[in-house]
């Protein structure tokens, strides 16, 4: 009987190691994410990893005072099950969308594999902790140049510009896109209006251009040449967030 029952211990010393471990494995992964200035970063994927650890660490050995009673039966994975659903609600936080831009994919699904790690290291499964963690920074670090690379002409994106209602204008915007090997798939017009100093309305539009470009350069280019028309207000992409592109805007001046 004492042989079953110490199944359901640990050492205080084994404790401390497995959450070093998962501090580490957490870390590693953690810090690939702060190097790319994601929300979710270095401490929130330590915690989240220290956090499935410890819950596996309690949903294990939390209640072994109680497995040998007679009407008690063991259940070691009840509490850490909740861990996979509950890590949802983190990973959502961590996704926005902003048009057709969706970012924050890629570091919801780091904290779920990290809490699936911490979990790991909890039950004791070490090899498969670090087997995870190396092939989490191999997708991570390596995949994704490989991605961008494959998928370089195959992304679409948008880019909304802020014109003055004045003929001409549009072809000048699509002829610009289009010197830089640019193709619009589609493009929807939104009326508006600017008020300007004297307190005068003057008629506006915003042009949302999705399309399909190249590379982040030649986007950079035509919003460059796209800046430079008298009647071009604002323009500017979801795809170019975090790029030290300046934007223009402009103010409207009456004839």
């Amino acid at each position: 009987m004492t042989v079953i029952s110490s199944v359901w211990h640990i050492s205080h010393l084994d404790l401390l190691i497995r959450m070093l471990i998962a501090t580490l494995l957490g870390g590693l992964i953690g810090l690939e994410r702060e190097w790319s200035n994601h929300a979710a970063g270095f401490r929130t994927h330590i915690l989240v990893c220290l956090g499935s650890t410890t819950i596996m660490l309690l949903s294990i050995y939390g209640f072994s005072e109680f497995v040998n009673e007679s009407n008690v039966r063991a259940d070691p994975a009840r509490l850490a099950a909740q861990v996979i659903s509950g890590i949802g609600f983190l990973g959502a936080g961590a996704i926005l969308r902003n048009g057709s831009v969706v970012s924050g994919l890629t570091t919801a699904a780091s904290v779920w594999v990290v809490a699936a790690v911490g979990l790991c290291v909890g039950a004791g499964f070490f090899f498969v902790a670090v087997l995870c963690t190396f092939l989490a920074l191999v997708s991570l670090l390596l995949l994704n140049k490989w991605e961008k690379y494959l998928l370089r002409n195959r992304r679409v994106h948008e880019i909304t510009v802020k014109v003055l209602d004045h003929p001409g204008v549009l072809g000048k915007i699509a002829s610009a896109l289009g010197d830089q090997g640019i193709h619009i798939m589609k493009m929807k017009m939104i009326p508006d209006v600017e008020i300007t100093g004297n307190s005068l309305e003057k008629p506006t539009m915003k042009l949302c251009f999705t399309m399909k470009a190249p590379e982040k350069g030649k986007l950079l280019a035509a919003l460059d040449e796209i800046h430079r028309s008298e009647y071009v207000l604002s323009a500017d992409s979801p795809w170019l967030e975090g790029l030290p592109i300046k934007r223009v805007i402009k103010p409207v001046s009456m004839p």
